[in-house]
């Protein structure tokens, strides 16, 4: 078993699954006949009953082996999916908080309505948070009738939605969304009940929620109890960047201010665009930092200003150009971002899908901006790129803070093994795994060491061709979209038939995750096919070895790439799997900067066509050193924001929101 070394766990985490969980389930199974006896009526007024109970003031402990039981029974009739007892054992951990490992096909989904029902017959809501609308609506509208039948609700949150829509759904007994969506709709309630309490000073109004009149127009309920499906994704990786609503800009903002900054922008752009790395300015890739050296400075002070910035001080000028040089090596389009009607639109890096809404901080967005509209004007493109002010912070919360809001947390993953620590220490949850249903037995095939990217797809596109004679399906796993698409051109050239899955291709997500598992079918896909889907295998792939993955580099995190395998090898299935790596990968320079990571290639290079997996280490140990790195930088954001929070309270202020908006 993956964690069996978890033996003394990290500091704040303890064992979820234990004898009292065990016992639970042979409860469970004890009433199973009795619930096939109830009709679909009686069934409902047991979901009914079990309700009355819960807000009578009844524990959700004393209440969870008839709503278990119930559940599983809805299940069955309403779906023909009746939960397996280790997805019991799973949720019964799961309403005790804790945060559980479930391999991939072992019905995340399923376990999932187990405790939402426990949880949400108290009349409080439930709450299940996920990475993405899609697999929100999805899971939702999947598990609808296990609830229907319970005689409960379900409300979906989106990120198009408007008020009252989203209000109904937060009224709802069962509402599914992202964890951004739920975090940025509580701070819309912050700052309303701000504008409520203008005036009165009332601090405890607005921190407890409770401000006169705000029920009405509040869109969320006081938190009861969240899910975190993907938690690791959800608590760990988007945890480096706090949740920021930004003040709208006025007119006044528009006419004046708004035009300074826009003019620094695209001058900061125009400067970086003619200046040379290491003779103007000096560049750190571990850190995304550029720095001007004296040469560069010189330059910056020689190039000529539009009127709007005869008042900005050349230290504004020397970050606003350092920022430009930033944008222009380390935001590229078709890797960080793409562009969607003249708006730059971040793709997270941990799901491949775009991340509507948001945009990077400290100008970093309005530097992008501001270098592909010079890119496009330059190359005298029909796309265009408004380059925006930005404009302050009205609110902003951490995700840590965040999910510390509900007072019933769990969450489950199909990847936990290398966070068991930071997440137990932070959330203060149970750590397990759960056992899987049926053995897996995916095989891992020897690691391929490439000298470079362009050998290393040549590799991949033979390994693609001989298992395509096979007949069996491959899905190939790629870190960006520009190269995904690379691959789909050699693929192409080779006469492979193929279909790319890609932020570019969200509308047919669905229908190529559900043909990517048949007989011949090749998948090419950035990290949207890594979390939350089920790859199921057609008629005759299983006599032939199932599913082939290829993972073509290492991410920044192992988790990604164990997400990534785990579409192999779903309930027991058959499947395998191999690693590709090439001396010029990003892992190497993004752990050791651009010379270190140049010497290190230099030494594997002499290296290739001995061991693989000695080689493969080097990779590893570059993989461990971001994944530090980034531990660091969330350990800093907390300490952080619980400061910056701690002062706001000392001021009488909301530690949410800031006071200057």
């Amino acid at each position: 078993m993956m964690l069996k070394w978890l033996g003394g766990f990290g500091p704040g985490s303890r064992p979820a699954i234990t004898a009292a969980t065990r016992k639970i389930v042979r409860e469970i199974n004890g009433l199973a006949a009795s619930m096939e006896a109830l009709d679909d009526v009686q069934l409902r007024r047991l979901g009914r009953s079990l309700s009355y109970r819960a807000k009578a003031g009844e524990p959700p402990e004393s209440l969870i082996v008839e709503s278990f039981a119930a559940t599983r029974e809805a299940g069955r009739r309403r779906l023909g999916m009746r939960h397996y007892d280790v997805q019991l054992l799973a949720g019964a951990a799961l309403v005790k908080g804790a945060i559980l490992e479930m391999q991939t096909g072992e019905g995340k989904t399923l376990v999932a309505t187990l405790p939402l029902v426990l949880y949400s017959l108290a009349g409080k809501g439930a709450h299940l948070a996920t990475v993405n609308d899609y697999l929100a609506r999805r899971d939702a509208e999947w598990m609808e009738p296990i609830y229907e039948a319970l005689g409960l609700k379900v409300g979906i949150i989106e990120s198009q939605m408007d008020f009252d829509s989203r209000r109904k759904a937060y009224a709802c007994d069962v509402t599914y969304g992202t964890a951004k969506e739920f975090g940025f709709d509580f701070l819309k309630d912050r700052l309303m009940s701000r504008e409520i309490n203008e005036g009165r000073g009332d601090l405890g109004a607005i921190l407890t929620g409770k401000a006169a009149g705000a029920a009405s127009r509040l869109l969320q309920r006081p938190f009861w109890f969240v899910l975190v499906d993907e938690a690791d994704n959800v608590l760990i990786d988007e945890a480096r960047t706090p949740l920021i609503i930004s003040t709208p800009q006025d007119d006044s903002a528009r006419s004046g201010s708004d035009a300074s900054k826009k003019a620094l922008f695209q001058f900061a752009a125009a400067v970086a665009d003619t200046l040379v790395p290491d003779e103007d300015f000096e560049q750190d890739i571990r850190k995304h930092s550029c720095e001007l050296l004296g040469r560069g400075r010189s330059r910056v002070r020689a190039f000529r200003r539009p009127p709007e910035l005869d008042t900005t001080s050349l230290l504004d000028l020397y970050d606003a150009v350092e920022r430009a040089c930033k944008a222009k090596l380390f935001y590229l389009r078709d890797r960080q971002y793409v562009i969607r009607d003249g708006k730059i639109v971040i793709i997270d890096e941990f799901t491949g899908r775009v991340a509507e809404g948001r945009s990077w901080r400290d100008g970093i967005h309005q530097a992008v901006e501001a270098k592909e509209a010079l890119e496009l004007e330059a190359t005298k493109s029909d796309e265009t790129v408004e380059v925006t002010g930005g404009g302050g912070h009205a609110a902003r919360i951490t995700i840590q803070d965040l999910f510390a809001r509900w007072p019933h947390l769990a969450g489950m993953t199909g990847t936990i093994a290398t966070s068991h620590g930071e997440l137990g220490r932070t959330y203060a949850v149970a750590i397990d795994v759960v056992p899987t249903n049926r053995p897996a037995i995916r095989k891992r095939l020897p690691a391929i060491v490439a000298a470079d990217y362009q050998e290393k797809l040549r590799l991949i596109v033979a390994e693609v061709e001989e298992m395509h004679a096979l007949g069996r399906p491959v899905l190939i796993g790629t870190r960006s979209i520009d190269k995904s698409e690379d691959l789909s051109r050699l693929l192409d050239a080779a006469g492979l038939t193929h279909t790319v899955l890609n932020a570019r291709h969200v509308a047919q997500e669905a229908d190529i995750v559900s043909r990517a598992g048949q007989r011949g079918e090749i998948t090419v896909s950035t990290n949207m096919a890594g979390r939350g889907t089920d790859i199921k295998l057609g008629e005759g792939v299983e006599e032939l070895g199932g599913l082939h993955v290829i993972c073509t580099e290492l991410h920044d995190s192992a988790r990604i790439d164990r997400q990534l395998v785990g579409r192999c090898g779903r309930q027991g299935d058959p499947g395998t799997w191999r690693q590709y790596v090439a001396l010029d990968d990003e892992i190497l320079t993004t752990a050791y900067g651009d010379k270190r990571a140049a010497r290190i290639a230099a030494g594997l290079r002499r290296r290739i066509g001995g061991n693989p997996e000695r080689l493969l280490a080097v990779f590893k140990r570059a993989q461990r050193s971001v994944e530090a790195r980034h531990r660091r930088q969330r350990r800093v954001l907390e300490y952080v924001e619980r400061q910056r929070a701690e002062a706001h309270i000392q001021m009488s202020q909301d530690p949410y929101l800031d006071s200057a908006s």
